[in-house]
């Protein structure tokens, strides 16, 4: 590797060595930079190609009148560049956003002086203007006016930091975690819907005190069979997944004739025996029978007011809600992964032809999406009615799938060419490769962070909270180039300062807690950022230890955190307990240190947690698994964090995991019904007077 090469790098956000999880410096080896850099546009080719690219480098800020986006925080006093034609003036002005109140703003320039640079052949000089301090929180235009022309640009003015609400400063909650799709009843239609949703958030706070529900991303998925299981792999994560809506609960559905009416229940009988089924949750079965019935739901004719709340919310979704359901329109005509070449450019010809041709499938999807919306805002009202002081925590993931809606929409936003994961660590020792587009940096801050914001306002619309899958991606991701394998990565740096803010200023709005799961292979000062931005990070009981590599002491667990015994990346407690992910593990050949090594550090590690629980008086002789599971509850009660958490299927004695990392159909990851420790189904309508459930609940009400 030349110096020009790693200069080249480490200037584009490349990173050219990092920390492993084991403490090992890891450098970065040639052949991936040159690939992570060509994913992001960049030739690296040769010699000659990378004194080109750093030329360029140099040269790209000096050829943009203004900078796509400034991000500052409210009251700093920030200063900026604009260029112009060298000795011309310029005028620069804001219109202020009108959620703030709109208006104009002359900004001042500032007395500095800097030398003009011969760009493309023409002296451009640079002039510094200052953003006024006292500017309303809000995304703001930028505009100037000079000799070259009109430009604009994104001002976006965000929290200093996100407050925490006076709920949780007077005292900490404590909450469920749930997937979603695993909780059924027995109306549901095979897979656990929003209806469930909202009796499991009115109950968990009417019965048992419950202030928050953590579940799984709601993102949408394919609109047709074969539905990707993964709810961290989605198609968009901006829009929801039509398969949670109930149908009887949409207006409509009580005025449909007698006929209509009876094919509706039809469908759902064909699929109302799975709820008691304990084998893999079968997503496309209960999308094909919820898809006839809500297409005949939709064919109803709605009151004048119902037509017009869904007219406004389409207009209020605009573009980016009729591109994902012109998508998902497409899909049904295409369900294969590889589009026709024509159909991959969505501002083309062809597919402008199809917006005409599908307009009623288009239709029908907007119309999922207002339905879909409207079901999630009863939930998260039902849980305020029934007592959480928080409500619906959502989750977002890191990415969307490869071939998915969000990435043939903004792919002028997402890098190709390779794909996100993680490096190795202990638990997935060969690293991981999600298969997601990262998206581009500089794209992303040329579009303003529009398409984060647009996605961020409809994940928070109806939340209380909300989590951030793998945070750390906000900061820096792990790029695995196309045609290489997971430990064959490098890390590419995000503009962390605008993500974050952006973050906290759609929170704010919104009044939502933010926590991030800041887990894994990560630099130390992270932490420490989200921590003054207001954000809470996440503890984990298995993975908190000490300078020692021993159970760390509840006192020392931040404040600042979601803490829980478990995560739906490893087993329920009691599997963990048993070492079944080990095991599990093993069977799979995901270990690459000999098994019966693993199975001894496990041993170790689970009679190191039970020695903390004795000495702090939590448990006597020879406890029994439920009693082991309740109090390593009471442990990380013992915590300050400001929120717990409490995984449902450790509430019901579950040993299945939900998701096993590395392992893609070797394991039915994101298919596991909610059971009990005998493996039978359990399902809402008995859920609250499981004894198992009222008891570990217990742990927190006293």
């Amino acid at each position: 590797m030349s110096e020009s090469l790693l200069r080249l790098a480490r200037e584009s956000g490349v990173g050219t060595e990092y920390w492993a999880f084991d403490g090992s410096e890891q450098r970065v080896e040639g052949g991936t930079l040159v690939a992570v850099l060509g994913a992001l546009g960049i030739d690296a080719t040769s010699p000659e190609r990378i004194e080109v690219a750093l030329r360029h480098l140099e040269d790209e800020p000096w050829r943009e009148p203004l900078p796509p986006t400034v991000i500052v925080r409210q009251g700093n006093d920030v200063q900026f560049p604009v260029h112009v034609w060298d000795g011309e003036s310029v005028e620069v002005w804001l219109e202020l956003d009108p959620e703030a109140g709109g208006g104009r703003r002359e900004l001042e320039q500032r007395d500095v002086y800097v030398p003009p640079r011969q760009v493309d052949g023409r002296m451009i000089g640079r002039a510094t203007f200052a953003v006024p301090t006292d500017l309303p929180l809000g995304w703001h235009e930028l505009r100037s006016r000079s000799a070259d022309g009109d430009h604009q640009a994104t001002l976006v003015v965000v929290p200093q930091r996100l407050e925490i609400p006076a709920s949780l400063q007077r005292d900490r909650a404590w909450g469920l975690m749930a997937q979603l799709y695993s909780v059924r009843s027995r109306r549901s239609w095979g897979v656990g819907d929003l209806a469930d949703l909202a009796d499991v958030a009115w109950l968990s706070a009417h019965d048992l005190g419950a202030d928050f529900l953590l579940i799984n991303p709601l993102h949408a998925a394919e609109s047709c069979s074969p539905m990707t299981p993964s709810p961290y792999l989605p198609t968009s994560r901006r829009f929801v997944n039509p398969l949670y809506v109930r149908p009887e609960d949409i207006d409509e559905t009580a005025y449909l004739s007698a006929a209509d009416r009876a094919l509706v229940e039809w469908s759902a009988q064909e699929v109302r025996p799975l709820n008691t089924s304990a084998g893999p949750i079968d997503r496309d079965a209960a999308w094909d029978a919820k898809k006839q019935a809500l297409e005949i739901i939709f064919a109803a004719p709605r009151t004048a007011a119902r037509e017009a709340s869904f007219r406004a919310f389409r207009a209020a979704e605009g573009k980016g809600l009729e591109d994902f359901a012109l998508w998902s329109a497409i899909k049904e005509v295409h369900p294969e992964e590889d589009w026709p070449a024509e159909l991959l450019d969505v501002a083309g010809p062809a597919v402008a032809a199809l917006r005409k041709k599908l307009a009623d499938r288009i239709e029908f999807f907007c119309w999922l999406q207002w339905v879909a919306d409207t079901q999630l805002a009863a939930a998260q009202r039902g849980a305020l009615e029934g007592g959480m002081s928080l409500g619906i925590m959502h989750d977002l993931a890191v990415g969307v799938h490869p071939v998915g809606a969000d990435a043939w929409a903004l792919r002028s936003v997402l890098a190709t060419g390779a794909s996100v994961g993680a490096p190795p660590d202990m638990y997935n020792q060969q690293g991981q490769d999600w298969s997601q587009p990262p998206w581009h940096p500089r794209a992303l801050g040329r579009a303003g962070y529009k398409p984060l914001r647009d996605m961020l306002r409809t994940v928070l619309r109806h939340a209380g909270a909300i989590r951030i899958d793998h945070i750390i991606g906000l900061f820096r991701l792990w790029w695995i180039p196309e045609g290489h394998g997971a430990q064959e990565g490098a890390y590419v740096r995000y503009d962390h300062e605008a993500i974050i803010g952006i973050l906290c200023l759609e929170a704010h709005r919104s009044g939502a807690v933010v926590i991030g799961e800041d887990l894994g292979t990560f630099e130390g000062w992270v932490r420490d950022y989200l921590t003054d931005r207001g954000i809470l990070g996440t503890s984990i009981l298995w993975f908190e230890k000490d300078h020692e590599g021993r159970a760390l002491a509840p006192e020392h667990y931040r404040r600042m955190s979601l803490t829980s015994v478990t995560t739906h990346d490893l087993p329920p407690t009691a599997g963990y307990l048993a070492g079944e992910h080990v095991e599990l593990r093993e069977s799979l050949g995901l270990l690459q240190a000999p098994v019966q090594v693993v199975r001894n550090e496990a041993r170790a590690e689970r009679d190191d947690m039970v020695r903390l629980l004795a000495t702090r008086g939590l448990i006597g002789d020879d406890p029994s698994e439920r009693e082991l599971v309740e109090a390593l509850h009471a442990l990380i009660k013992e915590t300050p964090a400001l929120l717990l958490g409490v995984s449902l299927a450790d509430a019901v004695g579950e040993r299945r995991a939900q998701n096993q990392p590395g392992t893609d159909t070797e394991y039915p990851n994101w298919k596991v019904p909610l059971a009990d420790s005998a493996g039978n189904v359990v399902l809402i309508d008995d859920l609250f007077d499981n004894a198992r459930l009222r008891s570990l609940a217990a742990v927190f009400q006293r």
